[in-house]
């Protein structure tokens, strides 16, 4: 599991039409945006490469001009648990 959030500059004329883009991609929710087209989301991945393919995609949206990752936590659900003998 991956989780990550990010700040992106968004072109505030464009605003909604990129917030309802965003809303459209799996496992991004929007907590917080202004008016000036800062915009604060949360991406939740299977994995890493997942989560660098969500990245690409947040740049390519129409209207956003930068994607900054500003946190990332990284959780590998396959670690088995130890057997005591």
């Amino acid at each position: 599991m991956n989780i990550s959030s990010a700040i992106l500059h968004i072109a505030p004329a464009r605003l909604d039409e990129a917030c309802a883009a965003l809303l459209a991609m799996p496992g991004v929710e929007i907590h917080a945006r202004s008016e000036e087209g800062k915009v604060v989301v949360t991406l939740e991945n299977d994995d890493m490469n997942s989560a660098a393919d969500s990245y690409v995609a947040l740049h390519g949206i129409a209207g956003v001009a930068s994607a900054a990752m500003v946190y990332q936590y990284s959780d590998d659900e396959s670690v088995t648990e130890e057997v005591e003998a």
